[in-house]
């Protein structure tokens, strides 16, 4: 078995799975500094865009391609070149199509899918220069249609503070400022087959516009006062119709808000998520390895919801955790309680897995992580 890779940064996550299951990794990567270029059993070095992994993957005959792009900029092109290498040469490429990734690149696209189809969202307008009155009450979220990571996202408090982003950026998508619990869920989809993983609690929502990578997170989602088995079963259930909608594959990512009545949905991500050792953690389920099993032709639904745990997880930012175990030689939980550290220097996660909240502080407290 020979699987091909586009993308090294995330490699580290799938390299020692790979050598265990005895797949040939074939690495692509157009970034001569970019990390874990070393793991693959086989390099291409190759120019930014799709022509050159299209054609390693060809010369190289691969049973399968694996997309390890964490970022949104490539997706349109990973999709097209899914389209070309599955119809024309029999390999499937474990990404969305090309109309699911169509919309979730487009947080307008977005906002008119959810609802033309009914999916709660919260209340938005697109506004600019000419359209420069909203309907919403300060505080509001200012958006562009395009972009991650918070960029091109700010929080206005006043009828100036829009105008002076309306200026740097010309329009905008309004959205109303909700009060709530910040959730992700990551959704495995392949042939039809859609299994949601377990709701992550990303923090408050906070007119400073804090990013949740900065933020402690938890799984599963608890909310205070709240029937968390039956409104989890509720998110996950939303999720799986949203991703059967739209022909999600691979893993998808849904971030949404709790306002206190009901689950409202933000954004769809057809990439691996930021969350997804989190939700590793506390469901026992890797997203990246289960993508590895769909392009070998080995992906079993039924194995996948029949294994899924119910762990306590955390995970804390520590900037830089002096330790040797930030390496792809420990990247699985043990059974029970344990932890992995990820991420690159600066910018450093601890995650922990327990079979109970006080398992996993005492962990915490063990490594001197704030509680």
């Amino acid at each position: 078995m020979k699987l091909m890779f586009i993308g090294s940064r995330l490699f580290e996550d799938v390299a020692l799975y790979t050598k265990n299951k005895g797949i040939t990794s074939v690495l692509t990567e157009s970034n001569p500094d970019a990390p874990n270029q070393n793991l693959a059993d086989v390099l291409h070095r190759v120019p930014r865009g799709m022509d050159g992994p299209k054609t390693v993957a060809i010369k190289e005959d691969v049973d399968g391609v694996v997309p390890l792009i964490g970022v949104d900029g490539p997706l349109l092109s990973l999709s097209s070149l899914k389209e070309d290498l599955e119809e024309n040469y029999g390999i499937p490429v474990v990404t969305s199509p090309l109309e699911a990734a169509s919309i979730a690149q487009s947080k307008f696209k977005t906002k008119r899918f959810l609802t033309e189809n009914n999916f709660p969202t919260p209340p938005f307008q697109s506004i600019d220069m000419n359209l420069s009155e909203s309907y919403f009450s300060f505080p509001m979220v200012l958006k562009q249609s395009h972009g991650q990571g918070g960029v091109g996202i700010e929080v206005v408090n006043s009828h100036h503070e829009m105008i002076e982003y309306l200026k740097k950026f010309g329009n905008a998508l309004a959205e109303e400022f909700i009060a709530g619990v910040e959730i992700s869920v990551e959704v495995l989809g392949w042939k039809g087959d859609y299994i949601p993983l377990v709701p992550v609690y990303k923090g408050k929502t906070s007119t400073k516009g804090t990013h949740p990578l900065f933020k402690v997170k938890k799984a599963p989602l608890e909310i205070e006062g709240l029937d968390n088995s039956k409104n989890n079963k509720m998110i996950l259930e939303l999720a799986r119709e949203i991703c059967r909608m739209m022909g999600v594959a691979g893993s998808a990512d849904l971030d949404l808000i709790f306002d206190g009545k009901e689950n409202l949905v933000l954004e769809i991500n057809t990439r691996p998520s930021g969350t997804r050792y989190l939700t590793y953690a506390s469901c026992n389920i890797n997203p990246l390895q289960e993508m590895v099993d769909m392009a070998a032709g080995k992906w079993n639904p039924e194995k996948v919801q029949y294994n899924l745990k119910n762990y306590f997880a955390m995970e804390v930012p520590v900037g830089d955790f002096s330790t040797k175990r930030n390496s792809y030689l420990y990247r699985n939980f043990p059974d029970s309680n344990g932890w992995i550290i990820h991420g690159p220097p600066q910018h450093q996660r601890i995650t922990i897995r327990g079979e109970t909240r006080n398992s996993v502080l005492k962990i915490a407290q063990s490594l001197k992580l704030p509680s």
